[in-house]
This record gives C-alpha cells, sequence and structure tokens, in this order.
C-alpha cells in the first residue's frame, strides 16, 4: 500500500508554518533557504519510505498463492484456483448387484449380476455463486444423460436451477443413489417423478429452519424421467417446503426433526403420460397399464414426509397420493385414477457413527493391519402400494397385475470408507389382487410372493 504518499502534502503544510511567520518577522533569506532544505530532505525520507512499502506490497504479492490446487481424495479429483472461486471436480459411482429370488415358479429365470450404475459425474464452481452439474450413466443399455443443470446463488435464500435435474417430490426419490438406507428405494417411489427439465427457485431460510423449491417442469408420468426434448404446452407446477425448527437448539431431542410437504399439479397427454409399470424392490414389475392407455388430463400429487436423525439413529417416512387422468384407449371414456403409497424406514449406525441423510462416514476406515472395520449399520422398513381398483378392467388386466404389495424389509451396510460400501439386504413382497383377478396370475412372477436377497458393492467417490 501506498499510504505514506497521503502525509506529504500535510507534511509540506506543517513546515511552511515556520516559514510564513519567518516571513512575517523579516527573518533573512538565509532563514528561508535553511527551511527550504529541510523540507527537501523530509521529502526525501518519505519517498523512501514509500518505496520500502512498495517494496513489502510487492512481496506479499508475490508469497501469495497463485498455483491451483489438485485435491484427489474420497470426494473425488478436484482442480480449484489459488482463492476457491473456481473448481472443477469429478467424481464417480459404480454399484455392482448380485440378485438372488427364492421359492420362484416355473417360468421366472431373475437371479443376475447387475451392473446397476456406472456414472461419471463432473461438477464446477465459477466465481463462486454459478455451479454446474453433468451426470452421465454408463450402467444401461445405452450411455444417457442423467443430469445436466446450472445454478445460480444469488444468496442462500434464492438460488435458481435450470435444466435437468431431479423433481423435488419425494423424498427418498431425491436423496443421493450413494445413501439411502437400502440398494433400492422403496415401492413407493414408484409414485413420485425422477428427473425432469425445467425451472426451479430454491434455497434455505430462517438460519436453515426453512427450506423451499418451487418450478416448472415438463412434466413427467410416475417413476419416470424427462427425455431431453418435450414440446408441449403441458407443464407441471411442482413445490416443496421443509421445516426444522429445533435444528439450533442442541439440548432437543428433536433437533434433527425434518418435516415437510411437497407435491405437483399439471396435466399429461398421450401414452407417455402414463406410468410404465410398478416395480417391486427386487426390480420385478408387479403392476402395469394395458399399452393402448393413454393420460388426458389433469395429473396431480401430493406427500406429506418426514425425515428424523438422532445420533447413530435414523427415521425416514413419506405417504404419496399420485392421481391420473386416463382413457382406456385414444377415443374411450375418461377416467380419473388415484393410487397410493407410504414407508417407514430406520437405521442404526452400530459402530456410533451419525446418521444422516447424507450418508453414513466411518470415523476410520477398514484396515486389518490396523485392526480397524469402518461403520456398520442396520435397517429396515415397511411399505405399501395400493392401486385404485377402479383402474380393473378397462385400463389393466386383472389376471396379470396385482393391485397391492407390501414389502418388508431389512439390510445390513457396511462402510469400509466413504466410498467403499458393501450392503447386504433381504426383501419380501406379498401381493394382493383384485376381485375380479383369477386364482393363479397369468404373471409368473405373482404367483408367488416375492423374495429376494440383494447384495452390492459400491464404490463412489
Amino acid at each position: 500500500m501506498r499510504n505514506s504518499s497521503n502525509f506529504r502534502p500535510l507534511a509540506r503544510a506543517l513546515l511552511a508554518l515556520p516559514l510564513a511567520f519567518s516571513a512575517a518577522r523579516g527573518a533573512d533569506d538565509t532563514d528561508i533557504h535553511a527551511l527550504r532544505d529541510q523540507i527537501r530532505a523530509l521529502e526525501q525520507k518519505l519517498l523512501v519510505l514509500e518505496r520500502k512499502q512498495e517494496l513489502k506490497d510487492e512481496a506479499a504479492a508475490a508469497a501469495a498463492p497463485s498455483t491451483p490446487k489438485i485435491t484427489v481424495n474420497d470426494k473425488g479429483v478436484t482442480f480449484a484456483s489459488a482463492d476457491g472461486a473456481n473448481s472443477l471436480r469429478v467424481r464417480g459411482l459404480v454399484q455392482l448387484d448380485s440378485r438372488t429370488f427364492f421359492d420362484d415358479g416355473a417360468g421366472v429365470t431373475n437371479n443376475a449380476f447387475v451392473l446397476r450404475r456406472a456414472r461419471l459425474i463432473t461438477e464446477s464452481q465459477f466465481a463462486k455463486n454459478y455451479s454446474f452439474q453433468l451426470v452421465s450413466e454408463f450402467g444401461g443399455s445405452s450411455v444417457s444423460i442423467l443430469d445436466a443443470n446450472l445454478n445460480v446463488a444469488l444468496s442462500k435464500g434464492l438460488q435458481f436451477r435450470v435444466g435437468k435435474f431431479k423433481s423435488p417430490v419425494g423424498l427418498e426419490q431425491f436423496q443421493s443413489d450413494s445413501w439411502t438406507f437400502f440398494n433400492e428405494r422403496s415401492i413407493v417411489s414408484n409414485l413420485v417423478p425422477n428427473r425432469d427439465l425445467g425451472i426451479q427457485a430454491w434455497g434455505d431460510l430462517a438460519a436453515s429452519r426453512v427450506s423451499y423449491a418451487v418450478g416448472v417442469f415438463n412434466g413427467v408420468a410416475d417413476a419416470a424421467s424427462s427425455t431431453n426434448t418435450d414440446f408441449d404446452n403441458e407443464k407441471d407446477f411442482v413445490a416443496r417446503v421443509t421445516f426444522a425448527p429445533f435444528r439450533d437448539d442442541v439440548n432437543s431431542p428433536l433437533q434433527g426433526l425434518t418435516f415437510g410437504l411437497a407435491g405437483n399439479i399439471g396435466r399429461e397427454k398421450t401414452a407417455s403420460g402414463r406410468p410404465s409399470g410398478y416395480r417391486t424392490d427386487g426390480q420385478q414389475t408387479f403392476f402395469s397399464y394395458t399399452s393402448s392407455v393413454v393420460a388426458d388430463g389433469l395429473n396431480w400429487r401430493v406427500s406429506p414426509q418426514l425425515d428424523y436423525r438422532n445420533g447413530s439413529f435414523g427415521l425416514l417416512g413419506e405417504y404419496v397420493v399420485s392421481t391420473v387422468n386416463l382413457r382406456p384407449n385414444a377415443t374411450g371414456a375418461k377416467a380419473e385414477l388415484q393410487n397410493k403409497a407410504w414407508q417407514l424406514a430406520a437405521g442404526y449406525v452400530l459402530t456410533g457413527e451419525d446418521s444422516s441423510y447424507s450418508g453414513v462416514v466411518p470415523r476410520s476406515n477398514f484396515d486389518s493391519g490396523a485392526g480397524t472395520w469402518g461403520a456398520f449399520e442396520v435397517a429396515a422398513r415397511v411399505a405399501r402400494v395400493d392401486i385404485d381398483d377402479a383402474v380393473f378392467p378397462l385400463f389393466a388386466s386383472p389376471a396379470s397385475n396385482a393391485n397391492q404389495a407390501t414389502s418388508v424389509g431389512v439390510g445390513l451396510n457396511w462402510y469400509l470408507s466413504k466410498a467403499v460400501v458393501l450392503k447386504l439386504d433381504y426383501y419380501q413382497t406379498d401381493f394382493g389382487f383384485n376381485a375380479g383377478a383369477p386364482s393363479v396370475s397369468t404373471a409368473p412372477v405373482l404367483r408367488q410372493n416375492e423374495k429376494a436377497f440383494i447384495a452390492r458393492f459400491q464404490l463412489g467417490f
């Protein structure tokens, strides 16, 4: 800094005072010249001090970090500018499943190894207020783009996200694929939208005790994700608000309680507007509409939900009502149908780490040489889906579809590290049928209750 230059006019003024007084008293030229020499000497000293300060500033600037930072850890590979304002992080997620089904009837062949997910995730930040996310999926039969969105943060309480991302309706659906209690989300997620294209305003208010999201999206059917285009005039309005009133009360047992309400409303048309089918925990289809059925009319969902964490204990619950207007074919009479679902899931970390909506972080990673084992979590869940009886027989065949599925699951999660997880789950799903259904279903997977064991090896960083 060059603060010393600011004092030079003041020094001149002060030193000129004796000169003025001397002149007023009739001082001779010798005194005046002496005073001028003193002023010049002081000016030189000030210039020297100013230069020294400049040298200090230049040295400080040279010592400041200017080399970009590269960080490699269980959060991915991050390239960041020296000041941290700009960054690029590359992450990955790989999930390999083994599915084993017990007591299957004849004609059912479903035991398999499955590459459930294989994703490359790129996240970037610019000038601290702008961030971008791109998620590509390699685990399916073809490469696809799951997420591609830009977020602009005007403040913590007001941010805008545009592009393709998860619609904020289902609580468990909104959770990261890496951190759910079980390998597969519950059958409740059959009734909520997945990813969609749109624009959303969101943020945290009241010291993060209130969170909200409201947006306009293309609109998708139950459990569906949007394609990259949707050229029609029908859009969905989506909103979600959650409350954590005891967030800052460290002495309250309710500190970790979050509850809220989410929903959407819009209009859907054509066959793409109806759900393609509902799946069990073992990813077998237990209900699907007849192929001629088309959506035509109002579509709305509402979902009260809660999440509670207290130390090692975690609890998640949600209820969903999904209402659709369908026609049995392009010219058939329209009917409003309402399907419902609920779930309650709990987990407990046996090794004492905190349960969290964003996952369990072991105190120490698995290391047989050091005698450390990571973290262990047990989980239990019960869930149910009820299909509107008015669906049968015009919109779906009672002979090949269940109208009810009740699932019970137990699981053990071993977090060898934050990045490496082994999950072992057992599910049993009991099916119920419409009164018009035959005694034996024409769908082989529905002739017995589903009993499935799914083991997953997960690498996520």
